[in-house]
């Protein structure tokens, strides 16, 4: 087809659009073009940028984008069939969208760039390579589906052999993974340790992420764009605005009803608009975007106007809140109807021809829906494989070198022996990158040597910018679910984030990201991804002022995870030998840091060497006894230890076992010592109801109950919060105190 042609069908498809419609014409933006001076007098003024040209398409390109177009439209169609049949269990389309998806596929790299898509992206995932069966696969909840495996929804896309980064339901998770994996690209290109230690990056790599108009709504939204633009990362964010939210129109959810408006502040972002709806105006934005990206300009956003000719889901029913004059207009801008319309009238196609095309996918669909119907879905036995990394495990012989270590130097704090630990590994191994809130030295370089440094407001990071620079040890914004998103990129890509949340009282932004996102990336995948990252968080009370917001110790919250490590050391050399373990592990872990226990001298240690690791579940007897048993953590560990001699003044003989880490814990060790002395306490910080020795009490009672002479006890904190004056914080707190009056009860029952 000649290029008149091609100009000719743009420009009749924005013609075929109404006025008040957002069409390419009106909403694309040119090109960027530099600032012209003033002309010298006497002088010609400079010609005009030259706009960007339209696109040079071949007739066989036209085709190939039609029939993925129809390919997509007509696999939402068999899956809306299905599950009227009952024969798949959910269903969410991409109808409307296949233009702008298809334009963005052309201009990218399977394989090469990366992918965090959302569920209306099924012409992109077509348009990259993945299969009509691959699709059907995961409608059937079938085991050989490569997006899951049997364990996601349809549309939750996920390709390794593709770069599709398994994506989960929760709207706007996936950008500040996107961000993050865009950042993984960017360090390597400043750590030259990297390039020969991490495989798959290429210097102009770009990173792909999509959302719809009412995920523009959420915080992460907002979060991914400011590091993006602040690091100039190669993302492309696409927004497919259809003007809904399910049934919550766009004029709701955003201010002024268009959030490019609103983001017109953010530097080094390219922003276009195009209509979404028109393949060659879509291929031309999409173009400049990616383009953009490559050329190491930035980020790039593309405001897409789409249309959503069916409902949110078949679990909705868009005539509830949308009216049929609304319904019939957007049916007029059927990508798939207008641009098959254009190639028989520009000649590009005969209708026999198209009806031909179409025939043929029909027939291929069919045939993969009966491929996918007859595959098996995955063994019930398999709901529990890759929860954890099944190649490195944490509890194993491997991870144990606890045993006859040689210690030496003068001994230091819990502080001392985790920089320690940080330096040590942060030297063996390149990949590992350090960061969050005030965290670096000084992130001005220039005064780097003017200043003592910061190293994070407990000083546990001391010195390690200034020992590995910048680009593995710099600080976040604040904000925690930007933290833990980004450190997901990351480890996705194969580097190894030890991330610092500053106050585990400010761990809940990030809660989305850890339950929802990082816990379960492998599981969901089916072992295709992973990200094992190490997240570092101070927490817990006893800081006399430390109030409601300093003071908080929610483990509960997160030992209830599946997929989740963590770990809650007691004393210096603990936290050496089992931060080295979450680092050298595969596995997410929670690594908690008592900030009570810090610089306490009781707990300090002289140094282990550089290997001394400490196995998860793995608890420690720290004194032997014969009457009782207390299984117990963290800062409870000393107070109960104390509790211990006083009862031993009373006759009583009490062994204390220090769990070390939480998930796993090491019940071998807890039935042991209860099999011995036939009682049992458990002691944590934490509110009394509903917290972590719920789970060991009720655990001891349903298997031990033949060796118990008395009640399992508790001993927590007041199911209240922690209170600013010391004498409300003594009394909420668990003190030594309420330990021995525990000690002495049970032994008398």
């Amino acid at each position: 087809m000649s290029d008149t042609k091609v100009l000719r069908l743009v420009k009749k498809s924005e013609n075929d659009l109404p006025e008040k419609a957002f069409t390419a014409k009106a909403m694309a933006s040119p090109e960027p073009k530099p600032a012209r001076a003033a002309a010298p007098a006497m002088k010609p003024v400079p010609p005009r940028a030259r706009q960007p040209e339209k696109p040079k398409l071949s007739r066989e390109q036209m085709l190939k984008i039609f029939r993925t177009m129809y390919q997509s439209r007509r696999l939402d169609d068999k899956e809306i069939q299905m599950k009227g049949q009952n024969r798949i269990f959910f269903q969410i389309s991409g109808a409307g969208h296949e233009a702008i998806l298809v334009a963005a596929g052309m201009c990218l790299k399977p394989g090469y760039d990366w992918f965090y898509p959302y569920y209306r992206d099924r012409a992109l995932c077509l348009e990259l390579g993945m299969t009509p069966l691959e699709m059907l696969l995961q409608s059937v909840g079938a085991e050989a589906d490569p997006n899951s495996h049997g364990r996601q929804m349809p549309s939750h896309w996920g390709h390794k052999k593709l770069n599709i980064v398994s994506q989960s339901s929760p709207t706007g998770t996936q950008l500040l993974q996107a961000v993050g994996c865009a950042e993984a690209g960017y360090r390597v290109k400043l750590i030259k340790e990297l390039k020969k230690r991490v495989k798959n990056f290429h210097n102009d790599e770009v990173v792909y992420v999509s959302l719809g108009d009412g995920t523009t709504s959420e915080g992460e939204f907002w979060e991914a764009l400011n590091t993006a633009c602040n690091l100039k990362l190669p993302v492309v964010f696409l927004l497919e605005d259809n003007g809904y939210a399910i049934s919550v129109p766009v004029e709701v959810q955003t201010a002024g009803g268009d959030v490019s408006r609103l983001i017109s502040g953010f530097p080094n972002l390219y922003r276009q608009r195009c209509d979404g709806t028109d393949p060659i105006a879509s291929l031309q934005t999409m173009r400049r975007a990616v383009d953009n990206c490559r050329k190491g300009r930035g980020p790039s956003f593309v405001h897409a106007k789409v249309i959503r000719p069916y409902s949110h889901s078949l679990s909705d029913d868009e005539k509830l809140y949308r009216c049929e004059a609304e319904r019939v207009e957007d049916a007029e801008h059927d990508p798939l109807k207008r641009f098959g319309a254009l190639l028989v009238e520009e000649g590009v196609a005969s209708q026999d021809e198209l009806q031909q095309l179409k025939d043929e996918v029909d027939r291929e669909i069919n045939e993969a829906a009966d491929v996918a119907l007859a595959s098996p879905q995955p063994a019930p036995e398999t709901a529990t494989d890759f929860v954890y990394s099944p190649t490195v495990d944490p509890t194993s012989a491997e991870f144990d070198t606890e045993e006859k270590a040689e210690l030496s130097g003068n001994p230091g704090t819990m502080v001392d022996l985790i920089n320690r630990c940080l330096h040590t590994e942060m030297k063996r191994d390149p990949r590992i990158l350090v960061f969050g809130e005030d965290i670096a030295d000084c992130s001005r370089e220039e005064s780097l040597d003017l200043v003592k440094g910061k190293g994070g407001v407990f000083k546990v990071t001391a010195n390690l910018q200034r020992d590995f620079g910048s680009a593995r040890v710099f600080n976040s914004p604040l904000a925690e679910a930007n933290i833990v998103g980004r450190a997901i990129g990351m480890a996705t890509r194969g580097l190894k984030p030890v991330a610092e949340i500053q106050f585990f009282d400010y761990i809940w932004p990030a809660f989305h990201q850890i339950r929802n996102e990082l816990a379960l990336m492998r599981w969901r995948s089916g072992n295709e991804f992973s990200a094992p990252v190490v997240m570092r968080v101070p927490v817990g009370g006893y800081l006399k002022g430390g109030a409601i917001y300093h003071s908080q110790s929610g483990t509960s919250l997160f030992t209830q995870i599946p997929g989740l490590r963590v770990v809650y050391p007691s004393n210096a050399l603990d936290a050496n030998g089992l931060l080295r373990t979450s680092i050298r592990c595969d596995d997410p872990v929670l690594f908690l840091e008592h900030k009570h226990l810090y610089r306490q001298t009781y707990n300090k240690s002289a140094y282990p060497p550089d290997d001394f690791m400490i196995p998860f579940g793995k608890a420690k007897k720290v004194r032997e006894g014969t009457d009782l048993s207390i299984i117990t953590y963290g800062a409870l560990v000393q107070r109960s230890l104390v509790a211990a001699k006083q009862a031993e003044q009373q006759g009583i003989s009490v062994e204390v076992i220090d769990l070390r880490s939480l998930s796993p814990y090491d019940w071998n060790a807890i039935a042991e010592s209860v099999k011995k002395t036939s009682r049992a306490i458990v002691a944590h910080e934490d509110s009394l109801s509903f917290g972590y020795g719920a789970e060991i009490a009720a655990r001891i009672s349903d298997e031990l109950f033949a060796h118990l002479d008395a009640p399992v006890r508790r001993v927590g904190a007041l199911d209240t919060f922690v209170g600013y004056a010391p004498q409300l914080e003594d009394a909420i707190l668990p003190q030594v105190a309420d330990v021995l009056k525990a000690i002495g009860e049970l032994r008398s029952y």
